[in-house]
């Protein structure tokens, strides 16, 4: 299914990149994850009811309505563009059209990563290279701080990883990688995945 049909169904518009480059050193450009890679993904892993997945740079929210649309998931997706956020919002206007319960279920954040306040309710956190690893480690800080003060299991999924990130995660901290799910480009190159690391609930 092409990305546009994709976009038809959920009644929303997400298809494209952005143009040019962003002003900013520590921020990558919008990109989406594609619609037959989020197919991959979900086939191979799924969100647990009760938590809430949160897209660390969401764009125009395509990732946040199609968890919601095949799990009924409740998502958050952080923007720091207000261009991307607007639209984000308008594609929920459209969306809630045809997914009445959505309303309360899909949620965006206009605001920088380190700004976004974590709560208790965040147990998963999708990562699609939205920064530089400086940003990356400060972020996963406050993730295992929000662990701390609300003990849960938490899962973090990079698509197209830098080996930045994989290496922090890795050797400074304490999740572990529970899941490698390779696409049909791994061959070429090693980017080509979803890795899924976990950090477990402590007593």
């Amino acid at each position: 299914m092409k990305e546009q049909e994709y976009d038809r169904r959920l009644n929303i518009t997400t298809s494209g990149n952005q143009r040019g480059f962003t002003d900013s050193l520590h921020h990558n450009r919008y990109e989406p994850t594609p619609y037959k890679l989020l197919d991959r993904l979900f086939e191979n892993y799924s969100l647990s009811p009760g938590g809430r997945l949160v897209d660390v740079g969401c764009g125009k929210g395509r990732l946040n309505f199609y968890a919601h649309h095949v799990f009924g998931a409740e998502t958050a997706g952080i923007e720091m563009n207000p261009v991307f956020y607007e639209e984000a919002l308008e594609n929920k206007k459209q969306y809630v059209k045809k997914h009445k319960n959505a309303e309360q279920k899909v949620t965006f954040y206009n605001c920088l990563a380190q700004d976004y306040p974590i709560t208790a309710r965040d147990t998963v956190f999708y990562f699609f290279n939205p920064f530089s690893v400086q940003i990356f480690i400060a972020f996963i800080n406050e993730i295992i701080r929000s662990a701390e003060i609300s003990p849960r299991t938490i899962e973090v999924i990079l698509f197209f990883a830098s080996q930045d990130y994989s290496d922090f995660l890795e050797t400074r901290t304490v999740f572990e990688l529970a899941k490698e799910i390779q696409l049909p480009g791994f061959d070429k190159d090693l980017r080509e995945r979803f890795l899924i690391y976990r950090l477990h609930e402590v007593d």
